[in-house]
């Protein structure tokens, strides 16, 4: 597999166009059999997007908005995109619509663009997943591309972002911008995609119950509203916490999901006026929680180990490119100190350029790796040379 990587922080959607257009045909000129696109939400996403189908009428092009962009392991913060081809993979698209109002069907329309199931005659099988984290159901769009999938394939990927709004989020497919939305990018390949996450928190708190919930908010906590646990670990570890402007404390204690891969990490955003903890992503109810502490060197040691755990993944072969994708909570929590992160991955990863993004969530489906979407976690793939 061959890489072609683009970057650009130009304000004008119209010349970030040609920027990534000229870039992302390498050094021989060549069409990128895939792209995978990640650009911050001030830009004309159809117009970025129209210059390179436009330009590159043959390959498949997915995406998302985005909550911060880097790129050869530095801050970007405008347009990143990878190129990919070779002939040793295949790239297709599958998109699902109406999340919010059947995920399983979502699932079943993005599954019924694969090859594998037809052919199978490549050795392994993995699909990058963008969604719009807004619409909900990441979680179940996770289990049910599985279910709709056989389980043949790896997933990695992450919820669209909107720079922490959590206003609009957006996924790509060739020209077209869509909310309510996934996009997965199928791979084919003759060697493996290694993929590695790690998130780095530990529990902070005793365990408790999730007794009540209301879509993606999380309403009581062994029969008491939500916000009474937060109010008493916050007094218990000598915090502050303002439930009218509670997101300095929730960046430092969010709520991990205890499961058999180990804790499932969401983020609190907001406390509403019934005391309900509303969630970056669904919390189910019945499941057992405790509030979640890290520090910034664990986070830093977090996104290093998931970059060697994906480079294990590859077993004996070489790695030509890699994303990387971290939760925005992460980069508000660490703020300046999120360069060191993206520094312990390129560490980790000596002569491998990659590219990413900061997601509103983290998806990861891999054998040896944590299942399904995820908070606050480091995910690492790497492209096989």
């Amino acid at each position: 597999m061959r890489a072609s990587f683009a970057s650009t922080k130009d304000p004008s959607s119209e010349i970030a166009a040609l920027h990534l257009v000229r870039q992302l045909r390498g050094a021989d000129g060549g069409e990128p059999a895939a792209v995978i696109l990640f650009a911050s939400p001030q830009y004309d996403h159809e117009r970025i997007l129209g210059s390179l189908c436009s330009n590159f009428p043959s390959t498949v092009i997915v995406g998302s908005s985005s909550a911060g962009e880097f790129a050869q392991g530095n801050v970007a913060e405008g347009v990143v995109a990878l190129g990919l081809r070779g002939e040793d993979v295949e790239f297709r698209a599958g998109v699902g619509t109406g999340l919010k109002a059947d995920v399983a069907q979502a699932a079943r329309q993005i599954a019924s663009k694969f090859k594998r199931s037809m052919e199978g005659r490549r050795a392994f099988s993995s699909a990058l997943v963008l969604t719009d984290a807004l619409a909900g159901h990441a979680s179940g769009l996770i289990d049910e591309l599985t279910l709709a999938t056989g389980g043949q394939y790896a997933f990695f990927g992450g919820g669209a972002g909107d720079n922490a709004q959590f206003s609009k989020t957006t996924v790509f497919c060739g020209r077209d911008v869509l909310s309510d939305a996934a996009v997965a990018l199928e791979i084919l390949s003759d060697k493996p995609i290694g993929i590695g996450a790690v998130h780095g928190w530990e529990p902070a708190s005793r365990a408790m119950r999730v007794t009540d919930t209301r879509g993606m908010s999380i309403v009581s906590m062994d029969g008491f509203p939500a916000q009474d646990a937060f109010e008493r670990h916050a007094a218990e570890t000598n915090q502050q916490l303002d439930v009218r402007e509670p997101i300095p404390f929730f960046l430092h204690n969010v709520i991990g999901i205890q499961s058999s891969a180990g804790h499932l990490l969401r983020v609190p955003l907001a406390v509403e006026q019934d005391g309900s903890i509303v969630c970056a992503s669904e919390v189910p109810t019945g499941s057992i929680v405790q509030i979640m502490r890290s520090t910034n060197s664990s986070a830093v040691e977090a996104a290093k180990g998931a970059a060697r755990s994906a480079m294990a993944a590859l077993g004996n072969n070489h790695a030509e490119a890699g994303l990387f994708f971290d939760c925005v909570a992460t980069r508000l929590r660490l703020g300046d100190d999120f360069g060191k992160e993206l520094a312990a991955v390129a560490d980790a990863l000596p002569s491998i350029p990659f590219t990413g993004c900061n997601t509103h969530g983290q998806i990861v489906r891999a054998e040896g790796q944590f299942e399904g979407f995820h908070n606050c976690t480091a995910v690492v793939c790497l492209f096989p040379a």
